[in-house]
């Protein structure tokens, strides 16, 4: 499928896995429910984390003491903007090119890797620990830092809630949580307890940087009609690429994720039909649900658009969706452009004649709504 090289040379030991932020009862949770089918050559990784779990519990008790009535008491600085789409469809890089925007927040790396605690522990983090992030995204080339925006679905995870993401520790077991893309067939009381934890944990992130935030998660693609009525005014932009660029780079990600998290070594021979399954189930969703939502609080956005002309393309998203004022954003956003625009790291792949006529068949809706079902060349890029 993909020419790119192995990237499981990019975490070494000691890097940070998504697992780390756990408390124990979540991470012994997690193990039973993989039946502590753990590859040997993960055994370090996996006493890395047991060791981290008490230590995540301690800090979070820390953290409940210190801060606990002013975050019951905190509310959000605004509605949030969520950025929705499908992974490798653009998203981190319009979550990253709107927190130019110094009115803007987000959840940062560190407080979507340590949820429990990070109003007690960033600061040691960012000055001593810097060195613990690999300097690049192995699936994409993008830059990490504990302080780089960072999806709210690693915190969820983190804090004990269901999500697809749980898939990676445990490859071997099948697809897992699917129905948390789109909360078909879970019960109230479930979202409810998912709200809850989103909730909280949004609140301690606004009341850490006293702004707006922009929220940004593909798993909230499915769960739009959930966020709308959870959040009444918050605004939503949903990106789309070309599907054949799509389907390879997404492969690509579980992949390089699978290499670098996973506690087995699996061949993740299931990856083509996950990744259609979830295409098609989270957008059955999104296409349900958008048509409740008001056309000032969603606007779609094309990936190919947002790469080709970044700052015409913000510009139209606040304009649209009357987010603000566009002319602070404009002048770091026009040095962004100038000084990373077009720099990032682009690898090749074949989509097989057989493979492109499935995705057409199996993604057919998302290829005409958006404007992708003519023909496209066998070989594209992606990133």
């Amino acid at each position: 499928m993909s020419n790119a090289s192995s990237s499981s040379h990019r975490y070494p030991f000691y890097t940070p896995r998504f697992w780390h932020g756990m408390p124990p009862r979540v991470w012994w949770g997690l193990l039973r429910e993989g039946g502590f089918r753990v590859h040997p050559s993960r055994w370090p990784m996996m006493l890395a984390i047991s060791l981290a779990t008490p230590v995540n519990a301690a800090l979070g008790l820390v953290q409940r003491i210190l801060f606990g009535r002013r975050l019951r008491d905190a509310e959000l600085h605004g509605p949030p903007v969520f950025i929705v789409g499908h992974w490798r469809s653009g998203t981190t890089l319009l979550h990253e090119l709107l927190v130019l925007d110094e009115r803007f927040g987000s959840p940062s790396t560190f407080q979507s890797f340590a949820p429990h605690h990070f109003l007690v522990s960033e600061w040691f983090f960012h000055r001593f620990a810097a060195w613990l992030l690999p300097g690049r995204r192995p699936m994409d080339n993008m830059a990490t830092g504990w302080d780089r925006p960072q999806e709210d679905e690693f915190a969820l995870m983190n804090m004990g809630a269901r999500s697809p993401y749980r898939r990676i520790a445990f490859p071997e077991n099948g697809f897992g949580d699917l129905e948390y893309l789109d909360f078909e067939g879970v019960d109230q009381a479930d979202q409810q307890a998912w709200l809850t934890m989103l909730s909280e944990f949004l609140r301690g992130v606004s009341y850490a940087s006293g702004r707006r935030l922009v929220v940004k998660s593909p798993t909230h693609t499915g769960r739009i009609g959930l966020l709308a009525k959870a959040f009444p005014d918050a605004k939503f932009i949903h990106l789309t690429r070309d599907p054949l660029s799509l389907f390879p780079s997404t492969v690509r990600l579980w992949k390089s994720l699978g290499e670098g998290q996973s506690l087995q070594k699996s061949e993740q021979g299931d990856l083509d039909e996950y990744v259609i399954t979830c295409l098609r189930r989270m957008y059955a969703a999104f296409e349900r649900e958008r048509q409740d939502i008001g056309k000032h609080r969603l606007i779609d956005v094309r990936y190919e658009d947002l790469v080709a002309d970044p700052l015409a393309t913000v510009a139209k998203i606040y304009h649209d969706l009357q987010l603000a004022d566009f002319d602070p954003l404009e002048a770091p956003l026009r040095e962004w452009v100038e000084r990373e625009h077009g720099q990032y790291q682009v690898n090749r792949h074949e989509i097989d004649p057989e493979l492109s006529k499935k995705l057409r068949a199996e993604w057919s809706s998302y290829f005409e709504r958006y404007g992708y079902a003519s023909p496209q060349p066998a070989r594209v890029a992606t990133t």
